[in-house]
């Protein structure tokens, strides 16, 4: 059965894409480049072929509409102390077997409530959020719908965040983070072979889409879920630790968070705190200025401390946020400047 082009969904057109012959066509959004014939969906589900057009189901839909604190996304030096509104659709371009957000990622049911960018704008404006974090499966897979709100926002002084896993296509990369003003990005491992076989997908894009964030002017933190026995290998953990440091530069912030079994992984052990206290001395001992733990409870590991004195600069308790020794970008101790966005802290 094929899907065709209608006056309910001419404006859900995709944007990156090659038509072929037979009215088959290439999506181009990421690298892995789905060769779709009529009716045909991609591995993400939201873009399908319709009568030789690229369509995307994500346009104008909302999954999980929340307003949550930035310090969940996580981004912890980008106004901390703010809450943001978030959103997602379903879906994803990864088919990650440990997927956090699963019941998201997955749900191909067509779920999600109907909303107009400027609707979703004056929500956030209602609540009086920071900004839009796109969020929860994936935003490259609803780029466009992404890009739509993103200018609204950005018109009407919000802030836009990304919370991604970077798998995009050299194509369509700089249209889609360009819209941003933060990212926070997964890099789940330094090991290609860790992709292939627990993502389906390939390392190389992801670190191209690093290294671009790297000499943007948008923020980035990255996160990197710590599975035991898949990527906690001190080795491994010290040449990820490595390439920030080397390739994208010390101050940018790393967060190791722990593992819960879930999805095709959900007979797999945990991960105890003790891994990543180890993890993060071992990105601190490679020149990571900036570490934090996530997922478990720690009295230390989520605190923002000056990498040139250790004075305690922002004390965070769960998503309580307290600021204890910064004013604006500087360390109250010693005058260091710290790197991150802190001006109008709540």
């Amino acid at each position: 059965m094929t899907t065709a082009v209608t006056a309910s969904n001419i404006n859900n057109l995709a944007r990156w894409w090659t038509p072929l012959a037979n009215g088959r066509l290439r999506c181009d959004l990421c690298p892995r480049e789905c060769t779709l014939s009529r009716g045909q969906r991609g591995f993400c589900y939201l873009r399908h072929n319709a009568d030789g057009r690229l369509v995307t189901d994500a346009h104008g839909t909302a999954v999980g509409l929340a307003v949550d604190p930035i310090e969940k996304k996580p981004l912890y030096h980008f106004y901390p102390g703010n809450q943001i509104l978030s959103f997602g659709t379903v879906g994803c371009n990864l088919g990650c077997k440990f997927c956090q957000n699963w019941h998201i990622s997955s749900d191909y049911s067509g779920s999600g409530r109907r909303y107009s960018a400027d609707e979703i704008v004056e929500l956030a404006r209602q609540y009086d959020c920071l900004g839009i974090a796109y969020t929860y499966n994936d935003p490259i897979i609803f780029g466009e719908w992404m890009i739509e709100v993103a200018q609204k926002a950005r018109a009407a002084g919000l802030k836009n965040v990304l919370v991604t896993n970077g798998y995009v296509s050299d194509r369509a990369r700089s249209e889609i983070f360009s819209a941003a003003d933060a990212v926070n990005m997964d890099l789940k491992s330094i090991d290609d072979r860790f992709y292939h076989r627990l993502t389906g997908g390939k390392l190389a894009p992801v670190l191209d889409s690093l290294r671009w964030l790297a000499e943007s002017n948008v923020w980035l933190e990255i996160t990197t879920l710590v599975i035991p026995g898949e990527n906690d290998e001190p080795a491994q953990l010290r040449q990820l630790s490595e390439f920030i440091v080397n390739e994208l530069g010390s101050e940018i912030p790393l967060h190791f968070s722990a593992f819960h079994p879930a999805f095709r992984m959900n007979q797999h052990p945990a991960t105890p705190l003790t891994t990543l206290e180890k993890a993060a001395a071992i990105a601190r001992s490679a020149g990571v200025r900036h570490v934090y733990l996530g997922n478990v409870m720690s009295s230390s590991g989520s605190t923002t401390c000056c990498p040139q004195c250790g004075g305690e600069l922002i004390r965070r308790q769960g998503y309580r946020t307290r600021i204890s020794g910064l004013e604006n970008n500087t360390c109250r101790h010693c005058g260091t400047t710290i790197a991150g966005h802190f001006e109008e802290l709540k």
